[in-house]
């Protein structure tokens, strides 16, 4: 998995997060040697706890993942971040925040990569091109667009998903995203996936590209090829679906190696994640043996499936102690059967009747439980553990996030008041 590249400047920052390079050394080794034992056996020891660090700090960084899933299903992850986006203005006193708003980081895979686009790409005014309202929208009217291909053919011709991103985002690229964006794809040259970042994008023109062509790749279920805003960098690109359904893990590694844009951050305790899956398990318990295990795409999301829950038990184990308040997972228990077109696409009502219900969590080596609360409880405890962060942000003389800029590709300290009417050089540095 590429991993973002950091640049050799040391950007400015406070007196007080200054330290030598063997003491990021130690504490980087520290950090992964904990973090190994978390994701195997759930470490618990607090002798070594990083909390004790000097440099250890109350301040957490907010990532947002949302999984691959067929763009039909992709209504789970809108509707949860629309309702989330409800629940952040009533909490924060704000009718204009929006979702960029409470985010450090956003990752996404396959149709979950378009929604991060949407709601994290720079719009005319500054703020982001869409609103939770706008992307889930946006997916309904386009969902089946974005992944029409020719089944006949291994590599696609022009779609009519690529007349309408292209109308949606024209020339913006990587670097007109407002927060750090993960979007992952695999790539056929090398045979290994490909992550879209726009810290690499600000560090190396070669890693640039075009948000249309960056969602176009992250959905694609034919070979397709893309090159950097430069011309530099090919690469010949299929979706995200199977081998990075579930990103979130990708996101935690560019966070903790990420010191120039994260400084502050030493462990799984410094983070909050909400992680949004799809409707959840395989839905072949409503068709036949033979018809459900008879064609690739059903091996296909059985592994895409299969991998997603990894990953999510893996970091929940990770996460330890702090499971309950740093890291929410979302996602629906796969109950939707009925016909062929009902299967395809979960209708809103049925979607809000998902968030209505607890879910089954996968618990690694212990077999799957039914979790303590509701998708819509969980959202909204979580959202309250992201306005107490912005508010100690609000009272905070340090900087818990330092993101490079677009224009000049120079850090930008992360103020300490929200605005609604939010240019680019503040919303990129919360």
């Amino acid at each position: 998995m590429a991993s973002a590249a950091l640049s050799s400047t040391t950007p400015p920052m406070l007196h007080q997060i200054h330290h030598s390079n063997m003491d990021v050394d130690k504490l980087t080794n520290q950090i992964f040697s904990i973090l190994e034992n978390k994701f195997l056996f759930g470490y618990q020891d607090h002798h070594h706890s990083l909390n004790n660090h000097p440099l250890s700090s109350p301040a957490k960084v907010r990532i947002l993942s949302i999984d691959a899933a067929p763009s039909t299903h992709a209504l789970l992850a809108a509707k949860t971040l629309l309702h989330f986006q409800s629940i952040l203005r009533r909490k924060s006193g704000n009718p204009n925040a929006q979702i960029a708003d409470f985010f450090d980081v956003v990752t996404g895979a396959g149709a979950g990569g378009v929604l991060a686009a949407l709601l994290f790409t720079r719009g005319k005014n500054g703020s982001p091109m869409f609103s939770a309202d706008d992307s889930l929208k946006f997916m309904v009217d386009n969902c089946r667009q974005l992944t029409h291909y020719s089944p006949s053919r291994l590599f696609r011709r022009p779609s009519k998903a690529d007349k309408v991103l292209k109308k949606l985002f024209g020339d913006l690229t990587l670097k007109d995203t407002l927060k750090p964006v993960l979007i992952p794809c695999y790539d056929l040259r090398t045979g290994a996936p490909f992550l879209f970042s726009r810290a690499d994008a600000l560090e190396m023109e070669g890693c640039d590209f075009r948000m249309a062509g960056v969602c176009r790749a992250t959905v694609a279920d034919r070979a397709m090829e893309l090159k950097s805003t430069d011309g530099t960098k090919k690469i010949l690109a299929v979706g995200a679906g199977g081998g990075m359904s579930n990103p979130t893990a990708a996101a935690i590694t560019h966070v903790l190696n990420n010191k120039q844009e994260f400084p502050l951050c030493r462990g799984v305790e410094d983070l909050l994640v909400l992680s949004l899956g799809n409707y959840g398990e395989s839905h072949s318990h409503s068709v036949a043996p033979n018809r459900a295990m008879s064609s690739p795409a059903s091996f296909l999301k059985i592994a895409a499936d299969g991998a997603a829950d990894m990953v999510d038990q893996a970091v929940s184990m990770a996460f330890g102690e702090w499971r309950r308040t740093n890291y929410v997972r979302v996602q629906g228990n796969g109950r939707v059967g009925g016909g062929e077109e009902k299967r395809r696409m979960l209708r809103i009502v049925e979607v809000d009747e998902i968030l209505g219900e607890k879910n089954v969590e996968s618990i690694l080596f212990k077999g799957k439980k039914m979790v303590e609360f509701t998708n819509m409880e969980k959202v909204e405890m979580f959202a309250g553990e992201v306005i107490k962060e912005q508010e100690r942000r609000n009272n905070s003389p340090f900087p818990t996030v330092v993101l490079k800029q677009h224009s000049t590709n120079i850090y930008s300290i992360s103020p300490r008041r929200s605005s609604s009417a939010t240019t680019l050089s503040t919303l990129s540095s919360y």
